[in-house]
């Protein structure tokens, strides 16, 4: 049973006893330490398989992409035992990072079997443990002489007579997530009398009536709290206690309960002035900013684009320009203004894509055209206005429309100009006789539907512009239906119109 015990292919639902535990040397770490231990352990194994250091930190968040500064800086507060705070603008990614950590954060535990805040059973037998990491009231009473927690003494505890059972944490035992408002009170925080133990019981301060509020469901794993600057003076201050104690006193309760995990953090640059100091200076502050990197803010897009089966195509071109709008907004706006603090957000990035879509859809077209990438813009950033009066929602969407207008047709040039230069230089190699061929064959295709229907039926025509057809059958996602040929032709068409189909002043294609 030891050597079970002591590996590292623990089963769920394994049931030993403290003795069992003790005999197999089975050491009792805190969240941080083994959330450090984890984190050490998952680099350790990219490193192996030859991804370099920054690789690796990347390659712990699969699903989030932020700057590779931001990644070092939170996997270094977490190595140092630090609680986190993500700060930034909105729709920048910190919940979203938040959230992924907990996917990192280390999952099987040993627990006392029954235990509502999941105690360690070396808790109960082992001194020094105990020392470091006191019982709850609720197995201390249980385990001790004629159930009077006063006389508890880890040191007197039969080992044998302490279930223990390996659990993953979850939702509620272990994980406990926290949406900042103005109505979340204490009690939400260290727990409600349960009226069904209260019956019971009978004793109103019993620990035993006590239903674990989230500080105490989080216990012994990870806390989220999301939008901390927006909780109540009062709740900042309990949840202080447990960062600074490690422990959690009920308002009815004569007792304390252990109350430690790993704390993350959220809050939008507005709300940091209503972090209470003590509160602040507990927590370590990670900047999460937007991409500046427009490859990255495409994977982003990319990313969320991908969980999705596509029903129609949207070209290539339009997409990337729907994305260097909303990066143009980021960078000339102001956020002064918390009104269209969202306008500028990565779920606005993602959005856009999905409205001109469905714009093409409501207007009939085969796919979308360049109107319904500024309609898309349009709605997408309108939608994203923070409406406090009419008003001041009217001045703002006025705002949106003369940037939409200003901004969208050189967002589509660059696109289309950078789309031509990759193919002529990946695939084409540069080869100038091509490219003017490609041109050639893609403007007779384009007035010509027959001819596009006699390519499709596979005659062997137009043989230069069969590349540009493969790069994009290569290159986009074309949903059932659709051919590559009628995708390439209207790819093609965009070109024609924004492109000058030279690559002397493209910048570097891959930005």
């Amino acid at each position: 049973m030891a050597g079970t015990i002591a590996s590292d292919a623990m089963r769920p639902g394994t049931r030993a006893t403290g003795a069992d535990l003790r005999a197999a040397r089975v050491t009792l770490r805190s969240p941080g330490e083994r959330f450090a231990a984890e984190i050490l352990r998952t680099l350790a194994g990219l490193r192996e398989k030859g991804l370099d250091r920054t690789e690796a930190l990347r390659a712990l968040f699969p699903r989030t992409i932020l700057p590779d500064g931001t990644y070092e800086d939170l996997v270094t507060g977490i190595l140092s035992g630090a609680h986190l705070l993500f700060f930034g603008p909105s729709g920048a990614g910190k919940t979203s990072l938040a959230k992924d950590l907990w996917d990192l954060f280390p999952k099987g535990v040993w627990v006392v079997e029954g235990c509502p805040v999941l105690d360690h059973p070396l808790s109960l037998v082992d001194p020094d443990t105990a020392a470091r990491f006191p019982p709850c009231p609720i197995c201390r009473r249980r385990f001790s002489p004629d159930s009077d927690a006063s006389r508890f003494d880890a040191a007197s505890t039969d080992p044998t007579r302490v279930p223990a059972e390996f659990v993953l944490l979850r939702e509620g035992y272990g994980f406990a997530r926290l949406q900042g408002s103005s109505e979340v009170f204490p009690d939400h925080l260290t727990g409600n009398i349960n009226l069904r133990k209260l019956e019971e019981v009978g004793d109103p301060m019993s620990p035993l009536v006590l239903e674990p509020g989230k500080l105490l469901q989080a216990n012994r794993g990870f806390l989220l709290v999301d939008e901390i600057g927006k909780l109540p003076l009062g709740t900042q201050n309990v949840l202080l206690q447990a960062l600074q104690e490690g422990t959690v006193t009920p308002a009815k309760s004569r007792e304390s309960f252990p109350s430690r995990f790993v704390a993350v953090c959220t809050s939008n640059l507005s709300d940091l002035d209503n972090i209470n100091d003590p509160l602040s200076d507990r927590l370590t502050s990670v900047h999460v900013e937007f991409n500046h990197a427009h490859g990255r803010n495409r994977r982003i897009v990319e990313m969320a684009r991908a969980g999705s089966t596509p029903t129609q195509w949207a070209p290539e071109v339009l997409l990337d320009a729907g994305v260097r709008v909303i990066e143009l907004w980021r960078e000339k706006m102001s956020d002064d203004n918390p009104d269209v603090g969202e306008v500028g957000s990565n779920r606005t990035l993602i959005d856009v894509g999905y409205r001109m879509e469905a714009f093409a859809k409501l207007k009939g077209h085969p796919w979308p055209t360049f109107d319904d990438l500024r309609a898309g813009l349009l709605h997408g950033m309108r939608g994203r206005i923070r409406a406090r009066s009419g008003d001041s929602f009217e001045q703002n969407s006025r705002l949106v429309s003369e940037f939409v207008d200003r901004h969208t047709e050189e967002a589509v040039k660059r696109s289309a100009t950078l789309y031509w230069c990759r193919f002529f230089r990946d695939r084409l190699k540069g080869n100038r006789s091509d490219g003017e061929g490609v041109v050639s064959e893609g403007r007779r295709l384009s007035k010509d539907a027959a001819l596009v229907a006699k390519v499709i039926g596979g005659e062997p025509l137009f043989p230069r512009f069969q590349e540009f057809t493969k790069w994009v059958a290569e290159h986009e996602r074309l949903p059932s239906g659709v051919s590559p040929v009628d995708a390439a032709v209207g790819e093609f068409a965009l070109l024609d119109k924004f492109s000058l189909f030279s690559c002397e002043e493209g910048g570097d294609e891959h930005e």
